[in-house]
Parts: C-alpha cells; sequence; structure tokens
C-alpha cells in the first residue's frame, strides 16, 4: 500500500453505498443540512427567499424557467439571484424557498449525482433522480418547521418517451410528477394561469421559451415578490432548455431579444395574448 494509500482515510476506499449523501451521513453527518441545530421561530421572515419558477414540457425535451428576485419580507434582498442550476448532463433543477439552503441542497445533489456515476460507472434515471431529490428534501423537514423551507422544481430529459419530464415536491419530500408545465414559488398561481391558457402540445422550443417568459411576467405582474424583466439593468429571467443534447442554458442575449418582444406585446396588450378558442 502506498503512503498516498494511507494518507486517505479507510471510510473513503471501503464505501459500500452509491449515495453520496448516505455517506457523509454515516462520516460527517453535521455537514447536512438538516442535522443542524433547529434556528429560531421566525427565521425564515429574516432569511433570503427565492420566489417564481416555471417548466414546460416542449418538442423532445423541456424548458424551465426563473425569475431573478429573492426577496426579505417586503424588501428586495437581490435583484440577479441565480435558480436554475444543471443537476447533471439531462437534468436541471430550479430552488424557491429559503435561498441559502437552497442552493446548498443542489450542490449537495449535484454531489450526489455524480458520486453515484463513478461508484457505479453509470447515471441514475431520471426517476431514479427525482427520488434521490425527494429523499434529500426530506431531511431538511426540521428546519422547513423552522421556516426555511425548499421547494424545488426538477425537470430532464427521458430517453425512454424522447421527451421532457417535470417533478414537483412539498417540504415533506413529497414528489409528484406534473403533466405538461407546472410553476412554483409565491407567483405560481399567476404563472400557471399563463401556462394553462397558452400552453400546446409538442411546441418548439422557441415558442415555449417564449410561454415561460409570458408566464414570468403575469407572476410579476400580480405577486410583489415574483421580479419582472429589468430592462434598464438588462436582468433577464435565467432559461435552460434539456433535451436529447442535453443540458444547454440559454445567453443572455437571446432571452434578452424574447423578452423584449414580450414586453413591445404588453403595450398593445397589458394583459398578455388571448389563448385561442376551439
Amino acid at each position: 500500500m502506498s503512503s498516498f494509500d494511507n494518507a486517505i482515510p479507510a471510510a473513503f476506499r471501503t464505501s459500500a453505498t452509491s449515495s453520496f449523501t448516505e455517506f457523509l451521513g454515516e462520516h460527517a453527518a453535521h455537514l447536512l443540512p438538516g442535522h443542524r441545530a433547529p434556528h429560531t421561530a421566525g427565521t425564515g421572515e429574516l432569511t433570503p427567499q427565492a420566489t417564481t419558477l416555471v417548466a414546460a414540457t416542449c418538442a423532445g425535451g423541456v424548458v424551465m424557467a426563473g425569475d431573478r428576485r429573492a426577496t426579505t419580507g417586503n424588501i428586495i434582498a437581490q435583484r440577479d439571484i441565480e435558480k436554475v442550476f444543471e443537476a447533471d448532463q439531462f437534468s436541471c433543477v430550479g430552488i424557491a424557498g429559503a435561498a441559502g439552503i437552497a442552493e446548498e441542497l443542489v450542490r449537495l445533489f449535484q454531489l450526489e449525482l455524480e458520486h453515484y456515476e463513478k461508484i457505479e460507472g453509470m447515471t441514475l434515471s431520471l426517476e431514479g433522480k427525482a427520488n434521490r431529490l425527494s429523499h434529500m428534501i426530506r431531511t431538511n423537514l426540521a428546519m422547513a418547521m423552522q421556516g426555511l423551507a425548499v421547494v424545488p422544481l426538477f425537470a430532464g430529459y427521458d430517453p425512454g418517451i424522447e421527451g421532457g419530464r417535470i417533478f414537483s415536491y412539498d417540504v415533506t419530500g413529497g414528489r409528484y410528477e406534473e403533466q405538461s408545465f407546472h410553476s412554483v414559488g409565491s407567483g405560481s398561481l399567476f404563472a400557471r394561469g399563463a401556462l394553462k391558457k397558452l400552453f400546446v402540445d409538442d411546441a418548439s422550443i422557441a415558442d415555449t421559451v417564449a410561454l415561460v417568459v409570458h408566464a414570468l411576467y403575469d407572476a410579476a405582474d400580480d405577486d410583489s415578490a415574483t421580479g419582472g424583466p429589468d430592462l434598464t439593468r438588462r436582468i433577464f429571467p435565467t432559461v435552460t432548455v434539456v433535451d436529447s443534447d442535453g443540458v444547454r442554458r440559454l445567453p443572455e442575449s437571446e432571452v434578452g431579444e424574447v423578452v423584449e418582444a414580450v414586453v413591445s406585446g404588453r403595450y398593445e396588450r397589458p394583459d398578455g395574448p388571448n389563448a385561442p378558442v376551439r
């Protein structure tokens, strides 16, 4: 055995689990978000909150988008927070709720998927990834009861159906597969109304990107915690596409063009486009 092997604790060389979260729980449980001492009541009101996320399936994939505002009570804590992240090559995850804990959970989830792939030599199925995220959310339940809830939105490309799938969660880790579209966060009711009105099956990626931008615009129009597009600061929603080519975040310039077209249309129709009546 080399001196390098001797420097590595045995636990790192003999782990029997492909779950990074379980491994961490066995050997350094204090590093997991849900194992920390509970905060006092009311902490959630002082913590920056990430708000609205939307996702919709399209021809051959799925599009997820998030506004850029984080709030602390009635104060805008950050105008350009990131809420949508790549989970792995064929999936993405968006965060709503306590921003700091949510970002930490996303990083842990990314490590979880990477660790599994290294140990098993293969990637988890999309269903398996959704289940792993459910377990991780459940470990944060004690914090959620203190007002520090995390409610992510997960989506990815499933080669079995050659299309996109969307999963939502509750604070207990309950996992629910959504059909066609979904929204979470403080502005979700208003965003979901726009999605319900304008969604079209098997729409192109371009049309679906416009759809999610319209949905976030409607959410910001009625929910003060959701940030609308900021043309003066050039702060636009984060938009991510997942299809058979993998995950890709649309560049600011491309999203900006869509936003400007949506805002221009709102000068003519402030409440947005009409859905066709069939």
